[in-house]
């Protein structure tokens, strides 16, 4: 038996959603409206309604757990009619399930393979190796980003346009022609293939396209507004019969161009498809209307929107918090401050979150919490100081700093490439551990006795003399810990082979590391900072259970949280000046739809910081609120100045020994106590 019950528990926006089968519609989804239950709600109802078949319905959905809730709350309406969805799933999913069946039009087999990304970058590199392009200077990554750039826009080599002057996308081409004569050599294909080549089957073989346009009599697509410009080509193409596509989604909520999604799909719906009905669900059913106002105001600043007014069905709530702190160090004991003194008694942890713009503000907050004993996670991304980038230039001041530490040693002897293989490196390790030498030692006593074959004998060399000379600029020149570090990754061609690499991961290492920097200034010397990087990775280890979440506001997308703080919000931070300066007033756009995101995260309780100055890429800066902070309706915010803070509240080095067995950090205490 059916429960009936779903149509009664939706609105009446929801419910219209619902009811409306014949043609297309768009269903403006806001924030904490329940998209979700409108889209399974829908599909039940065309099952119930015996409107289609479920193998005659198309469901599309960005991820597989997506997907799979989808199926989960539909077979909860159905009950005993539940029934398997067999197209319900990803872009991904269902183009390969397509692709199979079609293969030998775009010349592959039923049995082609999906190379994952590392087959790619591997592939890359053997071409650019043939081509005699170097992949130090140029990353495969960024290559890949390139290629996956012109596939989203539905571009395989012969349609892709140069424009003159433009050298580097000209050599980039060439890549991708012989990437894609490769891959079919190899009867396989990428992610970008699986929609490309379905699409061009469709434009190719207009019987086959009729047949899945008359297949599905429904589509639903979930996230419509994060769709590139080749899904949404190839959705159109499956509509050619019974143009009864329905798609959900939310244009204040776009916020992935770097990934190609490009939000005119959205705004352009009903000019691409005539006759279009559109929805407004404006009901929200997470935050408070205070939270919802402030939202709306803020958005209400983008001209390229749909537009809509959210109501909240619960209490008006309290006020957003606007907080303005003298520093970034301020800003991390204000912010715990809040969590300690009124939100803990309130919330769990697991319910608090603190979203940020770029992965490296993490940082401040991650120190304050290791020194009071605050258990937190990094969502969608690692915790600073297990980052690579970061582990690798702790590992080369460990190694200036003893010069027995192997496991240092070993991690940067060939960071950047220095031709020592592991072949070399095998035997520097059986030298010295038959010898009982460090691996400093071994490599020294190898050289010497001109053991080591002359192109590694020569990477080594150069590495151990730089070595030497670090320590010398250290111990004799008494170059600081800070501008050591500084001229470690100038000589040693660290941060050469980031800035070579030009992609956004590099990109953000890079600001790890100027974050690093930062950090280091907040210690006496190389020892104590060294000392306390090992007691802050070693002690937040043993926590379990009820974590605060930290994460990009990117990351955030789609979860939900009692308390929300959004701190760094400064001009230049956020706004991102990079998202400015790349694309005008649509950087400018997203950036905003980004705050809004960050803003209807919460369910309760919001509040938004930005501090007067900010130690930045090494020096102090003096910042201005964000614009997007002019923009906040006074009347639902309440301002409050935190500059009165004192300095001492704030110790760095507070969890070192000090040769006092009784002097421990509150971190530290709690962390003893976590221990018995």
């Amino acid at each position: 038996m059916i429960n009936s019950e779903y149509l009664e528990k939706l609105n009446k926006f929801q419910k219209e959603a619902v009811l409306h089968t014949s043609g297309p519609l768009l269903i403006v989804a806001g924030a904490g409206s329940g998209k979700t239950k409108v889209l399974t709600s829908r599909i039940a109802n065309i099952v119930e309604k015996n409107l289609a078949f479920p193998n005659e319905i198309l469901a599309v959905t960005f991820t597989n757990k997506a997907a799979r809730e989808m199926q989960n709350r539909v077979s909860s309406i159905l009950k005993k009619r539940a029934v398997g969805l067999p197209w319900l799933g990803t872009f991904h999913s269902i183009c390969a399930k397509i692709l199979r069946k079609h293969a030998k039009a775009v010349n592959l087999t039923q049995s082609f393979t999906i190379i994952d990304q590392d087959d790619q970058q591997r592939l890359i590199k053997n071409i650019c190796k043939s081509k005699n392009i170097d992949v130090k200077k140029i990353s495969p990554n960024f290559i890949l980003a390139l290629i996956n750039k012109w596939k989203n826009s539905g571009w395989y080599p012969k349609n892709v346009k140069i424009s003159r002057g433009q050298i580097l996308e000209k050599n980039m081409l060439e890549v991708y022609k012989v990437y894609q004569e490769k891959l079919i050599d190899l009867n396989a294909c990428d992610f970008g293939d699986l929609i490309l080549h379905c699409v061009k089957i469709f434009e190719e073989n207009q019987d086959i396209n009729k047949i899945y346009s008359k297949k599905f009599k429904y589509i639903l697509v979930d996230e419509y507004q994060d769709t590139n410009y080749i899904q949404s080509k190839w959705l159109k193409h499956l509509t050619l019969l019974h143009n009864n596509i329905c798609c959900v989604g939310d244009d204040d909520q776009s916020i992935y161009s770097w990934r190609g999604a490009e939000i005119k799909n959205f705004l352009e719906f009903d000019k691409v498809y005539e006759n279009t009905k559109i929805i407004r669900l404006e009901d929200n059913y997470r935050s408070t209307q205070n939270i919802l106002n402030v939202a709306s105001h803020l958005i209400s600043n983008n001209e390229n929107r749909l537009g809509k007014k959210l109501n909240s069905n619960k209490i008006e709530g309290e006020k957003i918090k606007l907080n303005c702190f003298r520093n970034g160090k301020d800003e991390a004991i204000g912010v715990s401050d809040i969590i300690e003194n009124e939100l803990k008694k309130k919330y769990s942890y697991n319910n608090i979150a603190i979203l940020v713009r770029a992965i490296f503000q993490t940082r401040e907050f991650e120190e304050r919490f290791l020194k009071i004993g605050l258990p937190y996670r990094i969502l969608g991304g690692t915790k600073f100081y297990e980052r690579a980038e970061i582990k690798n230039c702790i590992a080369y001041l460990r190694v200036v700093q003893h010069e027995r530490d192997d496991l240092a040693f070993e991690r940067i002897v060939n960071v950047p490439k220095r031709s020592i293989g592991e072949s070399s490196f095998k035997q520097i390790n059986e030298y010295a551990r038959k010898n009982n030498l460090s691996l400093e030692i071994a490599s020294q006593n190898l050289i010497s006795q001109n053991l080591i074959k002359p192109k590694t004998k020569l990477g080594l060399l150069s590495f151990l003399n730089m070595v030497k000379k670090w320590r010398n600029d250290h111990s004799i020149k008494k170059i600081n810990h800070v501008k050591l570090l500084q001229i470690i990754l100038d000589e040693s061609g660290y941060s050469a082979s980031l800035k070579d690499k030009k992609d956004l991961e590099n990109e953000n290492r890079l600001e790890n590391i100027k974050e690093l920097l930062s950090a280091m200034k907040e210690f006496d010397n190389l020892e104590s900072f060294l000392e306390h990087v090992s007691l802050a990775t070693s002690i937040d280890q043993q926590w379990e259970g009820e974590k605060i979440n930290l994460m990009t506001m990117h990351a955030s997308k789609g979860l939900e949280f009692d308390a929300v703080f959004l701190p760094c919000w400064e001009e230049g931070m956020f706004p991102h000046q990079k998202s400015i300066d790349e694309k005008g007033q649509s950087g400018l756009e997203e950036e905003r739809r980004l705050a809004y995101v960050g803003i209807t995260r919460a369910k309760d309780l919001s509040f938004i910081s930005f501090s007067l100055n900010r130690f930045y890429q090494g020096d102090w800066i003096d910042s201005l609120s964000s614009r997007f902070v002019d923009e906040l309706p006074e009347k639902f915010i309440e301002k409050n100045n935190n500059l009165e803070r004192d300095d001492q509240d704030f110790d760095f080095n507070q969890d070192i020994d000090n040769d006092n067995e009784n002097f421990r950090s509150p971190g530290w205490i709690r962390y003893q106590k976590r221990l018995k």
